[in-house]
């Protein structure tokens, strides 16, 4: 319990994720409302809102704008797949998940993310539970360096659109609405740790570049990449104003990645190679491509 006697953060974490646990909640089902959750749990709807965060970048639901919050993996079946290591001694790779491996990056003195995706949903997440942990400890990087790169307004994007009427501009101008919000959240989430003394420097810069990704990719500290393709579905949302529509899209908060890791003292093993061309690749996009986001 907290000093108010309210429930505490890590306490309603533990508790929902109980719950997927013993299957109060199903693969695939909807949860119950933030207001719902946090009446329910006796807590505020920011601290459910930061319990939701942490849940999916662990990979076990999936929340989206409109379109609630759905439970994505039982935990048995998730800590099962971590317990696989993410790469062989050769550095050929295994499929990972996205949260373990960012909270390992934030170990580091200097943290360095470079990321190429649709949106920056996801990486908004994970940040937000690499700060708490900043906050309570756990961490203590000197340095956060935030390279993001996102598709340029003026890009076509097959995905998300109305089926049967993929012209209908909604499904995209609600995509960039959601980029934008955590474009903003993910900037402010990362100056505050500096304002308040927890981090000696950061910097978050976000840029566009005129390609439609078809997969996204992480370069982490410059010794590890990750690498996964956009898997296309349909699924019903909500657009801006509220009207649902059944649309193509793809899956983006806790998909799987194929995850390569540079070898140490051997820059021409399979992994070292693979992660420095990847390194390369977003460098010259960032440096002949791409131009600054307007957020």
């Amino acid at each position: 319990m907290s000093e108010s006697g309210g429930r505490t953060f890590q306490e309603v974490a533990e508790e929902l994720r109980s719950r997927l646990k013993e299957g109060t909640y199903r693969v695939g089902q909807q949860l119950p409302s933030q207001r719902e959750l946090a009446d329910e749990l006796g807590v505020s709807r920011d601290t459910v809102v930061k319990v939701l965060h942490e849940l999916a970048a662990e990979g076990l639901v999936e929340s989206r704008r409109g379109s609630g919050t759905r439970v994505r993996a039982h935990p048995e079946t998730l800590k099962a797949q971590q317990q696989i290591p993410s790469v062989t001694g050769d550095g050929r790779s295994r499929r990972v998940t996205l949260g373990p491996l960012i909270g390992a990056a934030f170990e580091a003195d200097e943290v360095t993310l470079d990321v190429f995706t649709l949106t920056s949903e996801s990486l908004d997440a994970h940040i937000r539970v690499q700060a708490e942990r900043v906050r309570a400890g756990e961490v203590q990087p000197r340095s956060v360096t935030v390279r993001m790169l996102l598709p340029d307004e003026s890009t076509y994007l097959p995905y998300p659109r109305i089926k049967g009427n993929p012209p209908d501009p909604r499904p995209q101008e609600r995509l960039r609405a959601i980029s934008d919000v955590h474009s903003r959240s993910l900037k402010r989430v990362l100056s505050e740790l500096a304002t308040e003394g927890l981090v000696d420097t950061v910097s978050v810069e976000i840029r566009t570049v005129p390609l439609a990704p078809t997969f996204k990719v992480y370069v982490l500290n410059g010794r590890e990449a990750l690498l996964g393709p956009y898997e296309v579905l349909e699924r019903r949302i909500n657009l801006l104003d509220d009207t649902p529509a059944d649309v193509v899209d793809v899956l983006g908060l806790g998909s799987t990645l194929a995850h390569h890791a540079a070898q140490g003292g051997d820059p021409k093993s399979a992994g070292s190679v693979f992660v420095a061309s990847l390194q390369s690749w977003f460098d010259s996009l960032w440096k002949l491509l791409s131009r600054p986001a307007g957020v």
